[in-house]
């Protein structure tokens, strides 16, 4: 989850001068402009599946496929079908219609793989939702959210599938530390996204709102239902919102048309060769690394690290306060279990020669946006909040320790280098 500057406000930036009406000019309505915050999005989703880009055996580029747009009656006869089978309110309007746009006729690819690796985690969040009795609707918010990119990192620091800030995530126990962001642990961060959801519904009654919440926080609700004299319905509530919240909610219902109605827009999903009923974890018993991993059982490391997106520098640690898996394909699996006494024994003796080289496990209790100003660089930063110039590069995947004035640098420093 995000603070109230989010990944949506990339959306939000390109709709945010229209004004709510339902009687609105069907040329009002139709208006979308390519514009600079557009282009951006284009550059984050691309970004986002560039790293799974291999584990797809194909791509429907959709470039000459040419679909004719439903009328706003179908659109507002399809949405209501939906309605009818969720207990969250889903409805037609304008807003809505920009960003159906969107998603089926301006980035049909990104939507085809978008719902390739719908197939990869929605069994995983369908499941936890219902174990927590809610909607299975809200799994299409972590489209919203990251594209489905466990890795997604927003300027304002918001990771992982659900986008969680750094601070919310310590509050739902998701554990950042020099070597495991548990914000990036697809199951971890959805059972923590839906404590958040279950919480908020109590609070709000109202699954719009309990959205809203998690876009902008309950504090930025509460505030606009005083506001709007005690309402507590999401579009009686809206203009009271930041503006990117008022954006979400009607991107969350365009998303869900999208994701049931793609295939009349002509998108089918780009099949990825992993699917998650092919998969299984293992729990590990001893320190270990994706690269000796990686030739011992002989998967890629590009598929172990999008497997477990969660362990920052591709290794696991063994803590005894807490456990942590590995997830492999299931006939990989069977040949880890076989080798798993050698498997250990090899990074056993190898410990003393590279635990030099591995960052002491710390979990990381503040974080800290820094600017950088003329005349720093990264040592004399990493003197100033008292680590080193590793753990900075590592916390913001520098690849040199080249910085440029104005960069920010992300920080987990304890609360006296403040």
């Amino acid at each position: 989850m995000k603070s109230p500057y989010k990944f949506l406000l990339l959306f939000t930036l390109s709709i945010c001068q229209l004004t709510f009406a339902q009687k609105e000019s069907s040329s009002q309505a139709n208006s979308f402009k390519d514009d600079s915050s557009l282009a951006y999005i284009d550059s984050v989703i691309m970004a986002s599946h560039a790293a799974s880009f291999s584990l797809f055996d194909s791509i429907n580029e959709h470039k000459n496929t040419q679909f004719e747009e439903p009328t706003d009656s179908i659109y507002d006869i399809r949405i209501r079908r939906l309605n009818a089978q969720s207990p969250i309110d889903l409805v037609y309007n304008p807003y809505v219609k920009q960003y159906i746009k969107v998603y089926t006729a301006r980035r049909k690819t990104q939507m085809s793989r978008m719902m390739g690796l719908a197939e990869l985690y929605f069994p995983m969040f369908e499941e936890a939702l219902d174990s927590y009795n809610l909607p299975l609707e809200l799994k299409y918010l972590a489209i919203v959210e990251s594209a489905l990119n466990p890795r997604a990192k927003s300027w304002a620091g918001a990771t992982g599938l659900w986008q969680f800030m750094f601070n919310t995530g310590k509050e739902y126990d998701l554990k950042v530390s020099s070597y495991v962001d548990e914000r990036m642990d697809p199951y971890r961060a959805t059972v923590a996204a839906c404590q958040f959801f279950e919480q908020s519904y109590k609070i709000y009654n109202d699954w719009s709102l309990v959205l809203a919440s998690y876009n902008c926080g309950r504090g930025n609700v509460n505030k606009a239902i005083r506001r709007s004299g005690g309402q507590k319905n999401y579009w009686r509530i809206r203009r009271f919102l930041p503006g990117e919240t008022r954006n979400y909610v009607p991107a969350f219902i365009a998303v869900c048309y999208a994701m049931n109605y793609a295939e009349e827009h002509g998108i089918k999903p780009a099949k990825p060769r992993i699917s998650l009923f092919e998969t299984d974890t293992v729990q590990v018993k001893y320190q270990i690394d994706f690269e000796y991993l990686s030739q011992s059982i002989g998967i890629t490391k590009d598929e172990l690290e999008f497997l477990n997106p969660s362990y920052k520098i591709n290794v696991i640690p063994k803590l005894d306060h807490r456990s942590y898996s590995l997830r492999l394909p299931k006939d990989k699996i069977g040949v880890f279990v076989q080798n798993e006494t050698d498997i250990y024994a090899h990074f056993s003796k190898l410990d003393e020669q590279k635990k030099k080289s591995y960052p002491n496990y710390s979990e990381q209790n503040e974080r800290v946006v820094h600017r950088v100003k003329p005349g720093e660089y990264l040592g004399r930063i990493a003197l100033r909040y008292g680590c080193s110039v590793k753990k900075i590069q590592q916390w913001n995947n520098l690849k040199s320790d080249r910085i440029k004035v104005g960069q920010k640098l992300v920080l987990y420093v304890r609360p006296d280098y403040i």
